[in-house]
């Protein structure tokens, strides 16, 4: 039995009621019919978490926020892009657990609508009681977060940085301990999944993902990642990069090669946040099929991806395939007018 000493004397502020669920998609399965060759889709739905609208950036945002709270910092100054579903939900879990919220958002996404640039995830942002600093294209949010630091320092407060994602190797540590709930619940339910299917965007949780099976005696090349946010070169290389971290943190004597990871880059399109077809696609059928939310970045672009392996051979006909929900439907209302295009 899988158990929580690798985390023992690390700092973690409980965010969460307990496992996430996972369900079988039957619905999906049957509309998909022989398309689906004789696939078993399930779905782990990190979405579901009661604080913040929920998504697997809370799983991360436990253990950074026990280090900011130990560190003795009483704001958390938190970077991403505009529609950052980890910025939303560090200013929900600053408002829960009582920390200062400043969240620096960049134009990492050329796209200048109204409702991208002040609905959907900014809108979330403000309501939870955050100060929200809009950058313009081109600026640097490191360099911009780190002034504020300097400011804050200057005025009494101690902040704590949590960059892109939350996708420190501290951060990491959030999926580590989800590897850790999927082997109880694959055992619990009875079913092995040949196929984990997730985004890979800012690395976290396939690092702490591919760490946590490491450690639990699996392998993680189980674990099919879609990059939305880099080449998938760059994003294979930085993974691994965080595993290591991640492994040396906990003192696990084991190391993972580029060859130990899957990476496809087949859905990132013309980069991050930019829709395509088959994302636009995917959302659209498990709304209309399974009455389930998936955002327009992140799992959009990976559900697309399962669909296009099943129906490749990638994923082999009678296997059993889990999608991470990884929550950020409020993503969905900064994406109105590509959504309703049809």
């Amino acid at each position: 039995m899988i158990h929580h000493e690798p985390f023992h004397g690390l700092p973690r502020e409980r965010l969460m009621q307990g496992p996430t669920p996972i369900q079988r998609l039957v619905h999906l399965e049957e509309v998909l019919g022989e398309r689906r060759r004789g696939v078993s889709i399930w779905a782990k739905r990190d979405d579901l978490m009661e604080l913040g609208g929920g998504g697997n950036k809370l799983r991360k945002l436990e253990f950074l926020i026990g280090q900011a709270k130990a560190e003795g910092c009483d704001t958390l100054v938190a970077t991403g892009g505009i529609q950052s579903n980890f910025a939303r939900l560090a200013a929900a879990a600053c408002a829960r657990t009582g920390l200062a919220c400043e969240l620096i958002l960049a134009q990492m996404v050329p796209r200048t609508t109204e409702i991208y640039q002040a609905n959907g995830n900014v809108l979330l942002d403000r309501l939870f009681g955050a100060r929200v600093h809009i950058l313009n294209r081109g600026d640097d949010g490191g360099a911009h977060a780190t002034r504020r630091v300097q400011e804050l320092a200057e005025a009494g407060k101690k902040a704590f940085v949590a960059p892109l994602g939350g996708s420190t190797t501290v951060g990491c540590l959030g999926y580590v301990d989800c590897a850790f709930e999927l082997s109880r619940q694959s055992t619990e339910i009875g079913v092995t999944f040949d196929h984990i299917v997730i985004p890979n965007g800012s690395g976290g949780m396939h690092a702490g993902l591919a760490a946590g099976m490491v450690i639990a005696g699996s392998h993680p090349s189980r674990i099919a990642a879609h990059t939305v946010l880099a080449p998938a070169d760059k994003c294979l290389s930085a993974t691994v990069e965080k595993v290591a971290a991640v492994l040396e943190l906990l003192s696990i004597n084991a190391r993972l090669t580029p060859a130990d990871l899957r990476i496809s880059g087949t859905q990132l399109g013309d980069g991050y946040g930019m829709p395509t077809h088959s994302m636009v696609d995917a959302v659209e059928l498990l709304a209309s099929t399974e009455g389930l939310l998936i955002d327009p970045v992140y799992g959009g672009k990976a559900f697309a991806g399962l669909l296009s392996d099943i129906e490749s051979g990638a994923i082999e006909p009678q296997s059993n395939v889990l999608f991470i929900m990884t929550g950020g439907s409020p993503g969905l209302y900064a994406y109105a007018d590509v959504l309703t295009s049809k």
